[in-house]
């Protein structure tokens, strides 16, 4: 019987691909990447030749061993992983751990690849094996290595120079710097005041539209021509004053053309506009799609591979599409010859297709029932835009109006689009980002040359321009993508990196630096400026396709790329901290002092008024100090958010009318907080209360405050135990507390006014569930530990999700959603965990020993009854027995009432 030995990826791969090859094939899962470069000294070595050493990860473990055990009795090693680097890279770390245990000896070893998971494709790569494509392998080395190499060399210099920042690293430091630029760009953006003005019209027929002024006094109006509102007063009384006459109707086809089929960064982005998906969420789902889902008793992959930056659609693709658009659409969109598309995208790779459904017949509707909810929605958008990307383009009738008054010193002007056939909008309409809008989306009345409209009404609206628009995630994928940085399938672990740094955080789906990523960033930029340059990073990406190509040696690339950087690494150790201070104090001084429009000095210390804040940094970052310390020990946090943040956070909201004190809204090391009164010798510890997580300290006016102060409240007593329960705010959110046990409210606000009925079915519901602080609520029950059939869960703990088994308990990283946590992947951070923890391993323990082992302890303790009861007993008869001799030699009546007691006693 023959015995072919595939590898692929991942276990759901390799169920849906074990269907297809039959009994002649034993398909067996890597689990991703089996090997990597250890965290430590060593692991990349430039002096010689860039050796690298690598590290079997302890989850991977258990598959080599199986792979091994599989490989030892095959005719043939077939190396299936996906179709792109990282896919070639961990076929060839199998085969060279395979070659390094000598399992393979004359074994022949097959590459086969596939770009989407069904019968066909599998049974069609199958007769097509080749060779390992070495170019590929070296290109990912090279990678590996230049990340590792910075990683591991600049970020100790963080460590040291910079206390409290996490990391540096090739891509992420890049995409932390077009954040930080942009948030600076907003900084120091000065609002520019212009005026339009705009009328309300109809034409003879009494149709309404609307016009804008375009020309004045003769001349044609630029956008900052009217700049005050004298000037706009001026313009909208001459236009009321004006009887235009239509001097011209100018109507122009126009088409518009449908977008290409996705990309891995035109699919994040989309996703992120329409679903709301981030980056790592779209690639999640995007995966379990491209792995297959059950569809009616068959297995199948539902779309094409997903890491790809090539737009094209295989011939018989767009072919089943246009035969789709015929059946659906009718022949009216379809046009009369395919269309082929190229990519626009910096330092693009086109050797693979665009993600598509690998089958377009198959609609959205068709799989509704096989699929979770965002499978079908990302789905669907995958279908559509593919579907769309062969259909006829949109034609619009764009019509313009100029108007003008009798001696041409008011021109107005109209603008309209009419849609003459919809083509591929009547399926698909791609988002946009930050759009104003079209101005000529409206409609137009007939209007003729030579009519004289009528002016109903004339407007004069004021108008600021605005700071550009903050990054979301589908815009800064765009401007990577644009600039060559990173490639598809780094995006969303760039994006994640940023955020689990806790560089940036999220805001209304926007990324905002922190003031830790605008401090690495200014460091970066000011002493390794070139390796956060937008050009060199994209140069070195070059090379790196370059790699792939065969055209460049990755040593060579390495070689270039060490000699340079760690010289600049080797520059920093004799800089001084006072030289990055100074350094940051420069850069960030804008945002960290502002202006505060008073022409004081905003770096003036409000405390002793004589010492100047600056930037310093400490154990748990960087924070603002006084230059008169330690005489002055004034600090706050770095944010500047306004002229009385860079005072020292220092804002007094009002008087308690209750004991007449000030109540301020000051900022602390931990973040801003309310307090009453100022510290004195009467009142050492006034009182304070700190503002609720995620709220705004600028929209703390008085009464709120007064409310905050008034925590914690009492809500009245239990009705059972007659004990007070009391409402307040902890470092955990909302409670209310009972004879010391807590309940969780559900929103800030509730905490002000929630009464006794609500308070106790709050605490008797916490109960219900198990009450106690140290009894972790279970988010999810995953199954049993392969190994000891152990239960094996997500909970919910104080800082955030966790996986635990046994005794091991793993953080849940923050890049993995718990929705789509498998068993699997659960079992590898659990032995990730006892491998650095040095725990051992759990054992595997079958159900006989575990009723042999529990019996054995049951007759443990039933002999230790016994012997107690025993013991017992022998006491009792001892002093029994002394008690009689007592009672014998008394004679006294003293004796005898002794006796009588005793007797009594006993």
């Amino acid at each position: 019987m023959v015995n072919n030995v595939v590898i692929v990826e991942s276990p759901a791969k390799a169920k849906t691909i074990n269907k297809y090859l039959g009994k002649d094939f034993t398909v067996l899962a890597s689990y991703g990447h089996v090997r990597d470069l250890p965290p430590k000294d060593g692991s990349v070595d430039p002096e010689h030749d860039f050796d690298m050493k690598w590290e079997v990860s302890p989850s991977s473990k258990k598959q080599i061993r199986a792979i091994e055990t599989a490989v030892k009795g095959a005719d043939k090693l077939i190396l299936a992983t996906d179709p792109d680097r990282e896919g070639e890279a961990i076929s060839w770390h199998v085969l060279d751990m395979l070659k390094q245990k000598k399992v393979l000896k004359d074994m022949p070893v097959e590459r086969v690849v596939f770009n989407a998971v069904t019968k066909k494709s599998i049974l069609e790569a199958m007769e097509n094996g080749r060779e390992l494509d070495n170019d590929l392998v070296e290109a990912y080395k090279a990678r590996r290595a230049l990340d590792y190499l910075v990683g591991f060399n600049l970020s100790p210099v963080l460590w040291r120079k910079l206390p409290g920042s996490r990391s540096a690293g090739r891509v992420q430091s890049v995409a932390l710097r077009l954040i930080v630029s942009r948030e600076m760009e907003i900084d120091q953006f000065k609002p520019q005041e212009y005026w339009s003005i705009a009328a309300d019209m109809t034409n003879e027929s009494g149709e309404a539209f609307n016009a804008r002024l375009t020309n004045f006094n003769g001349k044609k109006l630029d956008k900052f021509d009217l700049a005050n509102e004298t000037l706009a007063r001026e313009a909208e009384a001459a236009v009321k004053n004006s009887l235009l006459t239509v001097a011209s109707v100018e109507a122009k086809p126009a088409k518009r053309n449908p977008p290409a089929p996705f990309t891995t960064s035109t699919l994040q982005q989309e996703a992120s506009r329409k679903l709301g998906f981030n980056a790592s969420r779209t690639m999640q789902v995007a995966q379990r799609l491209y792995e297959g889902e059950d569809i009616g008793g068959e297995t199948v992959g539902l779309i094409t591979y997903m890491r790809t930056d090539g737009v094209q659609m295989t011939p018989e693709a767009i072919d089943d599409a246009r035969n789709a658009i015929t059946a659906q659409f009718g022949a009216n969109y379809l046009p009369d010859s395919p269309r082929i598309y190229r990519t626009k995208a910096k330092n693009a790779q086109e050797a693979h297709e665009a993600i598509r459904p690998t089958d377009l017949s198959r609609t959205p509707q068709d799989i509704r029932t096989f699929v979770s909810d965002e499978q079908l929605k990302l789905y669907e958008l995958i279908w559509k835009r593919a579907i769309a990307s062969q259909m006829e383009s949109a034609a619009f009738q764009r019509t313009t109006v100029e108007m003008t008054n009798e001696d041409g010193s008011v021109g107005m002007r109209a603008n309209g689009s009419v849609l003459t056939f919809d083509g591929f909008l009547t399926l698909y309409q791609e988002g946009v980002d930050d759009s104003e809008g079209d101005e000529d989306g409206n409609r137009l009345p007939k209007l003729s040359e030579g009519e004289k409209p009528k002016t109903v009404a004339v407007n004069a609206d004021q108008h600021f321009t605005e700071p550009p628009p903050r990054f979301t995630e589908a815009s800064l994928v765009r401007r990577m993508e644009e600039l060559g940085i990173g490639r598809p399938s780094t995006y969303a672990s760039t994006l994640s990196t940023l955020r689990d740094r806790e560089y940036v955080h999220m805001d209304r789906n926007r990324f905002m630096p922190e003031d830790k990523g605008r401090v690495v960033t200014a460091f970066l930029e000011k002493f390794f400026n070139r390796y956060v340059q937008y050009d060199f990073t994209a140069g070195l990406e070059e090379q790196l396709d370059s790699i792939s190509a065969g055209e460049m040696d990755w040593r060579d690339v390495l070689k270039d790329f060490w000699r340079d950087f760690i010289a600049a690494v080797d520059d920093t150790k004799e800089l001084r901290i006072t030289e990055v201070l100074d350094t940051l104090n420069d850069v960030l001084g804008h945002h960290v002092f502002p202006d505060k429009g008073d022409g004081s000095d905003p770096r003036l210390c409000p405390t002793c008024g004589a010492g100047q804040l600056s930037i310093k940094t400490g154990r748990f970052g960087a924070f603002i100090g006084c230059s008169n310390y330690p005489e002055c020990k004034f600090t706050r946090p770095m944010a500047g958010d306004s002229a009385q943040d860079a005072a020292g956070g220092d804002k007094e909201l009002g008087t308690d009318p209750e004991t007449g004190l000030a109540v301020t809204l000051k900022s602390g090391r931990f973040g801003p907080y309310i307090q009453l009164g100022e510290k004195t010798e009467e009142n050492e510890k006034p009182k304070r209360s700190g503002i609720p997580k995620g709220m705004d300290k600028g929209d703390v006016d008085f009464d709120y405050a007064l409310k905050l102060l008034s925590l914690p409240r009492d809500v009245g007593l239990h009705p059972e135990s007659g004990k007070m329960i009391t409402a307040g705010l902890g470092r955990y959110g909302p409670f209310v507390l009972h004879d010391g046990k807590y309940a969780n409210l559900d929103s800030i606000e509730e905490v002000f006014d929630v009464g006794i009925n609500r308070a106790v079915d709050a605490i008797a519901q916490k109960a219900q569930r198990g009450g106690g602080r140290n009894q972790a609520k279970v988010l999810k029950d995953l199954g049993k530990h392969p190994d000891d059939d152990g239960p094996v869960q997500v909970l919910d703990g104080r800082y955030g999700a966790y996986i635990k088994h046994a005794k091991i308990n793993a953080t849940l990283p923050k890049s993995i959603d718990l929705d789509d946590l498998t068993l699997e992947r659960a079992v590898e951070l659990v032995a990730e965990k006892a491998a650095k923890s040095g725990k051992k391993k759990p054992k595997a323990k079958s159900k006989a020993k575990t009723k042999a082992k529990s019996k054995a302890k049951t007759k443990t303790k039933a002999k230790a009854k016994a012997k107690a009861k025993s013991k017992t007993k022998a006491k009792a008869k001892t002093k029994a027995k002394a008690k009689t001799k007592a009672k014998a030699k008394s004679a006294s009546p003293k004796a005898d009432e002794t006796a009588d007691t005793s007797s009594d006693d006993s």
